[in-house]
């Protein structure tokens, strides 16, 4: 009875009569209640930046262009598919079509995706009040008696618009019976009925209907173009994120804008009102490692270098990285050396400095040994998963990557077996370094086989000439052709090539290099392209020095009095004249004999 109130006194001063309306129950003289307009107005992005045009929807020109072209043509299906995975505008691009479909102003009275102006029924349509424009659940309807009832009023005329627009959202969860009813419908509607379906599971829709549609496959948002709808919408908030953050966003987005609205939505928040937001936040936020540390880390596994290897993952899992997504780096990087060796780093969709670290990475191994570290990486991925401690799982699978980072090819392992030569370690013979290893040369057996007479003993390299000297050796006239003109050298140790490469380098210039040095030195290399900082080209050397002399010869007194005398003279060519003790030298004393001989 403590908390009941206490009784009402008409004749307290300090009260205030409050009287009720007796019809709607409203109260007269009361204070309006207080309410937060910030929590209660506050609309999420990706609500509030739905597309209002056709124009809006980021990544999907394909589709936006054939609608196009159907509407100004009037070739209008009158059975619509739309499929894709989540957020890529699915159920926007169906209100979208409702609204084109009805478009009518005091202009413009037909169909058409240009929407200069609010139509008639725009308004009611995006607001999902409109009656002729119905938007259906397939999920909370499936059976036959709900396709039943929506199908009865088809047949009746739309009371206000153009056309009478049916939107079945998750359409793969009708069931069979419903499928079944609507068929006939589908097939031969009445004029004035459009079906606009949207779903995520296109597989799941039986071919009957499906062939009854017009399909458009929604596509995947890609990384760069979600970039720059982040970046808007950033703008339009008064919200600072750092490029790093929202690129790290539109990559965990996986294509989908709303998720990645949604994570913008989260992360805008990391930080007090008018600071920025780091990279940094948003990657604790999104549970995240630090993709340059696992390039490092990849780039270890590499190497065989499974201790430091460990060290880094311990890191990142101390600083709250899942231990199963930094395996899905892991299989990222394998992906990006591998499209990288096959194509170059322009193909790959990150920083340039991290595209050069993987294309270094693919072009100082063979497609095969990448392609053998995949399959490792995608089942170490279904390991982590099942494990029940998911770090030491990762540790193991660390180790095992490590080793099998160094053990060579079957092709590879049957060269040096023929050669005598170990065969459980990399290139280099060695076992891999911070324990990757463990005496992989001593786990093989190693036949001793006699060394072929013909063997030439591999050259050491101790500068970018040497380098030269022994493609000129090895007479591959296209490489040394392709290094001589296009390849300006930054630094050189053994080993490792630090290039900048001139306009027009081939794409593959320095694969084929690391291929061939390590075909002819037995040791693998690393060559990297960098932007600038690059020396002369021997082939640039060559043209300045030709210059140099030119411009000497034409400063010179007596070539300049010839071209005096002889008005449009030129000089054509520049020849060096050999010296005249080669002129007079005397035969070789062995030549009477090789006469004799002959």
């Amino acid at each position: 009875m403590a908390d009941q109130d206490p009784p009402f006194d008409v004749d307290a001063p300090d009260r205030e009569v409050v009287e009720r309306d007796p019809n709607t129950g409203d109260m007269f003289g009361a204070p309006p209640p207080v309410v937060a307009e910030t929590s209660a107005a506050y609309t999420v992005i990706a609500r509030k930046y739905r597309p209002r045009t056709f124009e809006d929807l980021y990544g999907q020109e394909a589709m936006v262009r054939t609608l196009r072209n159907a509407f100004a043509t009037g070739r209008i299906a009158h059975a619509f598919m739309l499929t894709g995975v989540r957020g890529v505008g699915k159920t926007t691009t169906a209100r979208l079509l409702a609204r084109a479909l009805n478009y009518e102003t005091d202009e413009i009275d037909a169909p058409t995706l240009d929407f200069k102006d609010e139509g008639r029924h725009c308004r009611a349509i995006i607001e999902g009040r409109h009656m002729d424009v119905l938007e259906l659940d397939a999920a909370s309807r499936t059976g036959v008696a709900d396709m039943r009832e929506l199908l009865d009023g088809v047949r009746y005329a739309p009371v206000e618009a153009r056309y009478k627009v049916y939107i079945i959202d998750e359409v793969h969860m009708l069931s069979t019976g419903a499928f079944n009813a609507l068929l006939k419908t589908l097939e031969e509607p009445p004029p004035h009925a459009k079906f606009i379906f949207a779903t995520t599971e296109i597989r799941k829709v039986p071919v009957t209907i499906l062939s009854r549609t017009q399909r458009f496959d929604l596509r995947r948002v890609e990384p760069e173009v979600l970039l720059k709808n982040l970046e808007m919408i950033c703008d339009a908030e008064g919200a600072r994120v750092e490029q790093e953050g929202l690129m790290l966003i539109a990559r965990a987005a996986e294509g989908s804008v709303r998720d990645g609205q949604s994570m913008l939505d989260q992360a805008i928040v990391q930080a007090e009102p008018g600071q920025t937001v780091t990279a940094e936040s948003i990657r604790d936020m999104l549970g995240l490692a630090d993709r340059a540390q696992t390039i490092g880390l990849f780039e270890q596994v590499m190497r065989g270098e499974a201790g430091p290897a460990i060290e880094t993952f311990r890191h990142l899992y101390g600083y709250g990285a899942n231990p199963d997504q930094v395996v899905l780096d892991l299989l990222d990087h394998c992906h990006g050396a591998s499209v990288a060796k096959a194509i170059g780093p322009q193909a790959l969709v990150m920083p340039k400095e991290q595209a050069a670290r993987l294309a270094a990475v693919g072009a100082s191994v063979s497609a095969g040994v990448l392609s053998r570290l995949w399959q490792l990486i995608l089942k170490a991925y279904e390991e982590v998963r099942r494990a029940p401690d998911a770090a030491a799982a990762v540790d193991m699978a660390i180790i095992r990557l490590a080793y099998a980072a160094d053990l060579p090819g079957p092709e590879e392992a049957l060269k040096r077996l023929q050669a005598g030569e170990p065969v459980g370690a990399g290139p280099s013979g060695g076992a891999p370094s911070g324990g990757g290893g463990g005496g992989g040369g001593a786990a093989v057996a190693r036949r001793a086989m006699p060394q072929p007479q013909t063997a030439e003993p591999a050259p050491t390299l101790q500068s970018f000439d040497d380098v030269m000297a022994l493609i000129d050796r090895r007479r591959d006239i296209t490489l040394k052709l392709d290094v001589e003109r296009f390849v300006r050298p930054i630094s050189f140790r053994p080993g490792a090539i630090e290039y900048e490469p001139a306009p027009g380098a081939p794409a593959n210039l320095a694969q084929r290099l690391v291929a061939r040095l390590k075909e002819w030195t037995g040791e693998r290399w690393l060559i990297v392209a960098q932007g600038g900082g690059g020396a002369e080209s021997a082939w640039e050397k060559q043209k300045r020095e030709e210059r140099e002399v030119r411009a000497q010869i034409e400063q010179d007194p007596f070539v300049r009095s010839v071209m005096e005398s002889f008005p449009g003279a030129e000089i054509v060519s520049i020849r060096n004249q050999p010296q005249p003790e080669a002129a007079v030298a005397p035969p070789p004393e062995d030549d009477p004999e090789e006469e004799r001989e002959e």
